[in-house]
């Protein structure tokens, strides 16, 4: 299944029945879609875009984030009630084994077919969740004795992400740290138009959309980057269908159409190009399949 932008935008105040990310939320649950994969890389041709300093981005970065999907704090207890200090709300996050062991040997195979080093985020000195999570990464990876994996606590993870991205390979975090660390990896990248995601569990049925919001700011002008969701497909393609040269085909064309000097509004920056219009872009990519 591939979708548009839907996961967005951010809440407002709009009541819960009323908001995107409930239904989203509801989809992935469901579908048994547990695992997450969102490719975060620097492109030579917009690395004038990535608001890192210049030897940073000379270094480039190419990570894949593994994100757990349908656990976490955003699937526990929550609610409201009268607290110590009055009315209080809470939320709650649980993990369970079973679910830390299917999204770390998500991550270790994903980790075999790149450069084999998988980092492990969590908050192992504060949380319980983190500790089993840690205790079972570490268990696993006595199954991939040819992949190193190392631990990293959030908050520092969030530092490094701008201090050398290039360190990263495949990063495995909970479902909550993914959500906030894969946004802060898509703007390094110069945009989040650029970031595609695919959300899969134990079949080969899955979710491919883009990992940015539906920009109600914009909505109806015909602005928008078409590349997250091209990848997205093109991601389909490589994980739903094993459409191997098919998919390096449509990442080839955005490949050359950036290369080309094309850009739309978000990622035209001071290239000095004529920005196009989501049309225009996607028709231009399409060109060059």
């Amino acid at each position: 299944m591939l979708l548009g932008a839907v996961g967005g935008p951010k809440w407002d105040g709009m009541p819960a029945h009323l908001r995107p990310e409930k239904g989203l939320l509801g989809i992935r649950a469901a579908m048994g879609l547990y695992t997450n994969l969102r490719p975060a890389k620097l492109y030579p041709a917009l690395k004038d875009e990535c608001p890192l300093r210049a030897d940073i981005v000379a270094q480039g970065f190419d990570l894949m984030m593994v994100r757990e999907l349908t656990g976490g704090i955003y699937f526990g207890e929550r609610g409201r009630r009268e607290g110590k200090y009055g009315p209080e709300a809470y939320d709650t996050e649980a993990y369970s084994v079973m679910e830390v062991e299917r999204i770390a040997r998500a991550a270790f195979d994903a980790a075999r077919k790149r450069r084999k080093n998988v980092i492990s985020i969590d908050k192992a000195n504060v949380l319980e969740t983190s500790r089993l999570w840690r205790e079972t990464i570490h268990r696993i990876a006595g199954e991939y004795p040819d992949v190193t994996v190392t631990d990293m606590l959030v908050d520092n993870a969030a530092m490094q992400l701008v201090r050398r991205p290039s360190q990263f390979d495949v990063v495995v975090t909970s479902n909550m740290f993914g959500d906030i660390l894969s946004d802060e990896a898509s703007q390094i990248t110069g945009s989040i138009g650029m970031l595609p995601s695919a959300s899969l569990g134990a079949t080969r049925r899955g979710l491919y959309e883009p990992i940015h919001g539906s920009a109600p700011d914009i909505a109806g002008q015909n602005k928008a980057n078409p590349i997250a969701t091209i990848l997205s497909a093109a991601m389909m393609l490589r994980y739903a269908f094993d459409m191997m040269e098919e998919a390096d085909c449509i990442e080839a064309a955005v490949d050359a159409a950036l290369n080309d000097g094309l850009r739309t509004a978000d990622i035209v920056g001071n290239s000095g190009a004529t920005p196009l219009s989501c049309t225009e872009m996607t028709e231009e990519i399409i060109r060059r399949i």
